[in-house]
């Protein structure tokens, strides 16, 4: 199946955008450009008639460009006051911007106990039904201002996974700032080749993945990788593209050959919650 047919039949997806997408790297402000384009199309996938759902970072950094903090918090109270403060401020700007075309978003934050505790995952899957039927547009984050070592995601690009494991999207869209997958850093090395495609992600190819981050992000190539193979596994097919020119969102979603797809492979002894279980045990240990 050639990649508009695969993109024509999609009903339900995730898209994950990351904290360097968001905001100006030469100044730590948000880019509004940027999002009111994202919300654009976001507004115009669900006016469509398919269920989308946004899980975007950023409150951190945007709560550090507020308070005046030039540097990366390293202890985690500033972090999660950093994060208290830009999540308010974050939300506001998505809902006035939302609101210009008619569309009604909800927060929804997240930590691992939401996931692993049967009761909580069940009613946030329950909850994501009741948003999407009502045609709302669900925002992600993890909840930055309450969790603590052991029960942290890390990064949203594993959390954009889980949500898309959670409530069976068939689509996850990682936008981030760099053009996909390639087979060699292509900050390094200039004849680094893009990977369009990909059937199945092997142990070799997440060890091609590197491990790089952003001033203002917490995820490099590692862990969208990592997430592609969640999603994949799960039964949903992913897409990794960058965010510079959100026009990109639009032709992965029309099925140019944008960015890199990893093909889903639906995998039968692939179970959430054993997932979650096994990264809690070792995040414990």
């Amino acid at each position: 199946m050639d990649r508009k047919e695969l993109m024509a039949g999609k009903k339900r997806i995730v898209i994950k955008i990351g904290s360097s997408s968001l905001v100006h790297p030469e100044t730590g402000d948000m880019d509004l450009v940027k999002m009111e384009r994202l919300v654009r199309i976001v507004a115009d996938i669900s006016n469509s008639g398919k269920d989308v759902v946004l899980v975007s970072s950023g409150a951190i950094a945007v709560g550090r460009k507020t308070m005046k903090i030039n540097e990366r918090p390293k202890e985690k109270s500033v972090k999660q006051a950093c994060a208290a403060i830009g999540q308010t401020r974050l939300m506001m700007v998505y809902q006035r911007l939302f609101a210009e075309y008619n569309k009604v978003p909800a927060q929804v934050l997240i930590t691992k106990l939401t996931m692993i505790h049967d009761e909580n995952r069940r009613n946030a899957r329950a909850t994501f039904a009741e948003l999407l039927s009502m045609g709302v547009i669900p925002i992600v984050n993890e909840n930055d201002t309450v969790v603590t070592d052991e029960i942290e995601f890390g990064d949203n690009d594993t959390l954009s996974a889980i949500v898309a494991a959670l409530i069976h999207a068939d689509l996850l869209i990682v936008l981030s700032d760099v053009d996909g997958f390639y087979d060699d850093n292509p900050k390094v090395n200039p004849n680094a080749k893009l990977i369009e495609e990909i059937d199945y992600i092997t142990d070799d190819f997440e060890a091609m993945a590197g491990g790089a981050v952003s001033e203002f992000g917490t995820g490099g190539m590692a862990t969208k990788v990592a997430a592609a193979r969640i999603a994949n596994d799960a039964g949903a097919d992913t897409v990794i593209c960058n965010a510079d020119d959100m026009k990109k969102l639009r032709h992965v979603l029309e099925g140019r050959n944008e960015g890199t797809l990893f093909r889903a492979h639906k995998n039968e002894n692939f179970h959430l919650i054993d997932y979650l279980n096994k990264k809690h045990e070792e995040a414990l240990s």
